[in-house]
């Protein structure tokens, strides 16, 4: 396409084409965290897996139930080194959960090849609830169901392994619960002592007198009899 020229020309200039900004060399601490291998589900599985059991005995069934959880090291003998879980697996003598714990483990060991935050595995398996009661486990903590304890023991798993971090009880906290025991279990002695004392004087099981207000009174010889003040419904 031609252009016509209507006025003197009094000067001209070259356009230069413009160049191409020269690539930034990379950081060396740049390139070293894009070699720092992360959780994926593409991750393939190495021949040997660190691996911990755990053991859970309920009162629901006479068969304890053992739970395996097998990690992964990423980045090994560096400083981006972790533990990280990458499958799991129930077993038991008892089948009666046969199906759903085949399911459980393969969903859970897919949660963890899947990478990021899987503490959130905790609190959705604690969630469930039986509907005919839940149980004490040893120690007093009270379980809603079989599965709420498959998310105890993992919760105790990935505090091991650091992915999840304690809470730590203050100085002033711990003094304060360590005195309230102590009281708590000289209270207990004392009533204990006071229970023993009270079983050596009269026989276990003695009723209470009416007339002197002491847990005295027996059966004899057809007839209720207090053995500390001597008052008989018989005369």
């Amino acid at each position: 396409m031609t252009h016509k020229i209507s006025q003197d020309i009094i000067g001209y200039e070259v356009v230069k084409q413009e160049q191409e900004p020269a690539a930034k060399p990379v950081a060396p601490a740049a390139e070293a965290k894009s070699n720092i291998i992360q959780m994926h589900e593409s991750l393939q599985r190495p021949e040997m897996l660190l691996g911990s059991t755990y053991k859970i005995k309920t009162p629901l069934s006479e068969h304890s139930l053992y739970i395996t959880i097998n990690d992964i090291v990423l980045n090994h003998d560096t400083d981006h080194e972790q533990r990280r879980p990458f499958e799991v697996f129930i077993n038991s003598k008892n089948m009666d959960h046969f199906q759903w714990i085949v399911a459980l483990t393969r969903i859970m060991s897919a949660v963890f090849r899947k990478g990021g935050d899987i503490t959130f595995l905790v609190e959705e398996l604690r969630s469930v609830f039986d509907p005919s009661g839940g149980y004490f486990k040893k120690g007093g903590k009270f379980m809603p169901s079989l599965v709420a304890e498959i998310g105890d023991v993992v919760e105790s798993h990935l505090k091991m392994i650091g992915m999840i971090k304690s809470e730590e009880i203050s100085e002033h906290q711990q003094q304060i619960m360590d005195e309230k025991r102590a009281q708590f279990e000289g209270e207990k002695l004392a009533k204990n002592a006071e229970q023993e004392t009270e079983s050596s004087a009269f026989p276990a099981g003695s009723q209470l007198c009416t007339k002197c207000n002491t847990k005295a009174a027996i059966q004899m010889d057809g007839c209720m009899t207090c053995l500390n003040c001597g008052d008989s419904k018989c005369g």
